[in-house]
């Protein structure tokens, strides 16, 4: 009964707070992915569950909550109410918690699945879930997007047919096929995101089909659906932390551990050079305990990247999932004349990280390859997401998904 008071009293209390810009200093490892190893897809069938992970520094058992919301197929609020795709809470209290074990960087680590007891997601679309502190202040949001099997996506991806930028973008097509609905105009009714590496800030919309035909549509363009190619990302791994490893070239111990990786030497740009990644994303682990969760110990970590020249005019930024692809004072780059050379540090739990280096202007144009280039062969995922809103519905349907992985010509 008591869970019941409490999660009222928050959804009134969450329609009144206002979302925090930046995610606070004490919030490290946010991981939003599927349950399993390795497996960091959060486009997903309906029904299946997730896991929300993440540390307070703070190590204080603070009240944490989560809630979620269904957004439309450009992200903007649903009109429905809760009620009409939950059953049960919108809203709950976050009940696993744990404090760290045997580190030397105390955390409280905090971790919610859903669909829970509490919370049944009962349709597909896009979703946003948000942590809230106890005052109903927005701590951080994540997206993912739940979608029925009703249509079925046929992708590929290949070598741009654009003779300019063939050896640097990659392009995709696909068929949607949805022979078990009725749709009268999809034209207008269907709605498409194509995403590369499920990054949102770089996906693809408001693309039509070029063919229609009879529960078919084809999308077969030759520019409209370009990605540029990118490279293959950078990477480290910490599961030792008190001795050096695979890309770390020193270790200290001082209150923590200071682990410092290899410069990267931004030089005239090569070939392209395979070299597997999992695209940005990270994996928490530590072979010094049992439990990652709440054994994995953090470290500062120490990034490097030697120009030739300083970049002009623009601000030059770490990467990665880590962060969520986001920009902060923390992962901003701070240039050494003399050295020539740009250097960043912040705090990371053990494990194996994904990381590039990207360039911001001062009217906020971003380029991912600027520093490390852009090339045709780079593996990359690209996920296609059809949302389907019938004439007089009040919501958007993901009637389908699918993803691809491209692999270059190798």
């Amino acid at each position: 009964m008591k869970n019941i008071v409490l999660s009222s009293f928050f959804v009134l209390l969450f329609s009144f707070s206002k979302a925090q810009k930046t995610v606070p200093d004490n919030i490290k490892s946010i991981q939003l992915k599927p349950l399993g190893i390795n497996n960091f897809n959060t486009i997903v069938p309906l029904g299946k569950t997730l896991e929300l992970n993440f540390d307070d520094l703070d190590g204080d058992q603070k009240d944490y909550y989560y809630k979620i919301e269904l957004m439309t197929y450009d992200w903007k609020k649903s009109n429905l109410i809760s009620n009409q795709y939950i059953n049960g809470f919108q809203s709950n209290i976050i009940f696993n918690v744990e404090n760290s074990f045997n580190t030397f960087q105390n955390y409280t680590h905090y971790s919610v699945q859903f669909p829970n007891q509490n919370t049944i997601i009962t349709r597909s679309g896009n979703y946003l879930v948000s942590i809230l502190d106890e005052v109903g202040d927005i701590i951080f949001s994540r997206r993912f997007t739940l979608y029925e099997n009703t249509a079925t996506i046929g992708i590929s991806a290949s070598r741009s047919r654009n003779t300019k930028n063939m050896n640097e973008e990659q392009t995709v097509n696909f068929i949607v096929n949805y022979s078990q609905l009725q749709i009268n105009n999809p034209s207008q009714e269907i709605h498409v995101a194509i995403l590369q590496n499920e990054n949102w800030k770089t996906a693809l919309t408001n693309i039509k089909p070029q063919f229609y035909k009879p529960n078919q549509l084809i999308y077969r363009y030759t520019n409209k659906t370009n990605f540029w190619g990118g490279n293959e990302y950078l990477f480290f791994d910490n599961k030792i932390i008190r001795n050096t490893s695979i890309n770390i070239a020193r270790t200290e111990r001082r209150e923590i551990f200071h682990n410092y990786l290899y410069p990267y030497k931004n030089r005239s740009l090569k070939s392209y050079t395979y070299n597997p990644d999992i695209n940005g994303q990270f994996i928490i682990r530590t072979i010094e305990g049992s439990d990652p969760n709440t054994e994995a110990d953090y470290a500062m970590v120490y990034f490097s990247l030697e120009v030739q020249d300083e970049i002009i005019n623009k601000d030059v930024y770490v990467y990665g999932g880590f962060n969520n692809f986001s920009f902060s004072e923390e992962n901003k780059m701070i240039y050494d004349a003399v050295r020539k050379t740009y250097y960043s540090n912040f705090l990371l739990k053990q494990g194996f990280y994904n990381y590039t280096f990207v360039t911001r202007s001062s009217d906020n144009r971003i380029s991912e390859s600027e520093i490390r280039g852009n090339f045709s062969d780079t593996e990359n995922n690209y996920s296609v997401i059809v949302y389907y809103k019938a004439f007089g519905s009040i919501f958007d349907r993901v009637i389908g998904a699918s993803t691809i992985k491209f692999e270059g010509e190798r």
